[in-house]
């Protein structure tokens, strides 16, 4: 009845008398009886239409927008996501985890005294009458919760991927958010000393060798115990052991100075303290630090240090059982700002991790940033600020005694590992946009030459493109008479194309053109390209071009093959093995049998 109504509106202009009456009844149809007052005290439309435009709902004067530190997630980003997410839970499964889930908000007093001096990051949620939550920080408390409700759950493999919420400074590029995913993988019961410990570390290896980061990741390793028992032989008062680790733990993000600094001055730890700690804290390696230590007379006769000295002899020697030893880094520098680890503690790091800057030597510029711009708020995001790296990409440790303070006398050994997966994400989206191919193009043709004589061959170019297409090999030039050639490898890298064909006056005159192929690294001996005859000019492009594709397939092929059955392949050499098939004869393509895995 509403459209044949407005239908005559439209149809038949009312007299300009009745288009106050005409215009009330129209709006009464949809606006409720409590609002139509505003709508007659609006101002008085020509006509009918005009009315029902009135009608419409306006914009928000809000900007629209994912709040600060989140994001939304589609197309290519959720496919590698799930790639990541599915990688992380075969592990987990091929390891006994079985999958739990708790809410995503717990009991503000839950959370609370969890998190030493980042429980300032915890999002409260508005006191409405009823109880006082928060959002989950991380899921490791709300796990020791869990099992401290369930007293029937004695040893459970767990494993557990959700969202976490934390009011940290964003940097989304870099993986740094507000809203972010973690797959935690935990170990909890009574188990004979560090076989769970090392079986965690094996984990972490299997994880991120199956992601193909081989050789691109360090598992830093430390003791809580060994690191307290240094505090203590250093002369560190009891009560100010956790926020001295605390500062410790900045390392990683400060330089020794800024980090000494900030024990003496806001921590007022006395200065002979401190230099006596940095003596220790700047130590690395792997067994051969920890029998250095161990020769140490004071260290040893510390409780606290033989307790760890000899969770770590354990620990090293499950490590070579497993053959899983070989990213570890036994370093000094890990504390974990978390007050519920008691023992061994790990932080998976990266190229990127660090930032490349240190926030001291930046401290200049941003103050002469700030009284230009005003001083940064905490939400603003910090993904182009140098001073401000990925971080830790997976990090966890043994935590004996969360469980108790839930429980009262009963306590569940823990130890696990959590994988950041949104910085995760972000290097491997940043690795696979620099190989992500815009076309389909194999070969960019290029003329080399400079200088008022080069007459830039763009004739020679047109032809050598024509022999290329009508060859079936997809080729293309720069649509420039007398083209750089800076300008010309630019657009070849642009795209993404894989080989270069470089036209040069003196090449054509001997029958020959030279082959390039893009992104060998600098030491290759191929790197500046070799000559090949133009009579065969279609059939030695294409077997380079076959040839790059079999070892692009073996290569990824290969990265699925590092952790076969749960069992590492320790000595997988496929880029040695493609390097060393990169110098046959163009004739002679590479076959993917060649590529053997040692297992």
């Amino acid at each position: 009845m509403q459209s044949s109504w407005i239908l005559a509106i439209r149809s038949v202009r009312p007299p300009r008398r009745l288009a106050p009456t005409l215009t009330f009844r129209a709006t009464c149809l949809s606006i409720p009886a409590s609002q139509r007052r505003f709508q007659t005290s609006s101002p008085r439309p020509q006509d009918g239409n005009l009315a029902i435009e009135n009608m419409a709902p306006k914009a928000p004067k809000f900007e629209i927008k994912t709040p600060k530190g989140t994001r939304d997630w589609s197309g290519s980003d959720m496919v590698l996501r799930e790639k990541i997410f599915n990688t992380i839970t075969n592990v987990f499964k091929r390891h006994g985890g079985v999958t739990i889930d708790t809410p995503v908000f717990e009991l503000k007093e839950i959370l609370a005294g969890k998190y030493g001096e980042d429980s300032k990051l915890i999002y409260d949620l508005a006191d409405q009458g009823g109880e006082l939550c928060s959002l989950r920080y991380d899921l490791t408390v709300p796990f020791a919760r869990y099992l401290a409700m369930n007293k029937d759950v004695s040893q459970i493999k767990r494993y557990h991927i959700a969202k976490v919420y934390r009011r940290d400074q964003p940097a989304v590029k870099k993986g740094r958010m507000r809203e972010f995913y973690q797959c935690d993988f935990d170990i909890a019961g009574l188990y004979d000393p560090m076989i769970p410990d090392a079986e965690i570390i094996r984990i972490i290896n299997e994880v991120f060798e199956g992601l193909g980061w081989q050789g691109k990741y360090t598992i830093k390793l430390n003791s809580r115990k060994i690191l307290d028992g240094i505090f203590q032989v250093c002369g560190v008062p009891e009560a100010s052991i956790r926020p001295i680790s605390s500062a410790v733990d900045k390392l990683d993000k400060m330089p020794w100075e800024d980090v000494r600094k900030e024990m003496v001055e806001e921590k007022g730890l006395a200065p002979e303290v401190a230099d006596k700690i940095g003596k220790y804290v700047v130590l690395k390696g792997k067994r051969d630090l920890l029998e250095q230590l161990q020769k140490d007379e004071e260290l040893g006769a510390n409780a606290s240090m033989q307790q760890g000295f000899a969770d770590l002899d354990l620990l090293f020697t499950y490590l070579d059982a497993f053959k899983a030893g070989h990213s570890v880094s036994f370093d000094l520098s890990l504390a974990r700002g978390l007050d519920y680890y008691t023992g061994v503690i790990y932080e998976v790091v990266t190229e990127g991790s660090a930032p490349k800057v240190s926030a001291s030597s930046a401290d200049a510029t941003a103050e002469k940033s700030k009284k230009k711009k005003g001083k940064a708020g905490e939400d603003e995001d910090r993904s182009d600020d140098p001073t401000i790296g990925i971080g830790s990409i997976a990090a966890g440790g043994r935590y004996d005694n969360l469980v108790g303070m839930f429980s009262g006398k009963t306590q569940v050994p823990c130890v696990g590992i959590s994988f950041g997966i949104d910085r995760i994400f972000s290097i491997m989206r940043a690795n696979q946009l620099k190989k992500e191919r815009k076309n389909e193009v194999d070969v960019f043709v290029m003329a080399f030459g400079g200088g008022k004589d080069f007459i830039g061959l763009l004739k020679e170019r047109s032809e050598i493109a024509a022999r290329l297409w009508d060859a079936n090999i997809k080729a293309e030039f720069l649509y420039k008479v007398k083209p750089k050639l800076q300008n010309q490898f630019k657009a070849a890298e642009a795209n993404g194309v894989p080989f270069a064909l470089i036209l040069g006056e003196d090449e054509l005159a001997q029958g020959k053109i030279k082959i390039k192929e893009m992104g060998l690294p600098e030491d290759h001996p191929l790197k500046e390209g070799e000559l090949i005859s133009l009579e065969n000019l279609t059939k030695e492009v294409q077997v380079r071009i076959d040839r790059k594709k079999q070892l692009d397939a073996i290569v990824e092929q290969a990265e699925g093959l590092r952790v076969v059955g749960g069992i590492k392949g320790e000595d997988v050499k496929v880029e040695q093995q493609a390097e060393k098939e990169g110098e046959v004869t163009p004739t002679a393509p590479v076959q993917a049998e060649e590529v053997k895995v040692e297992n």
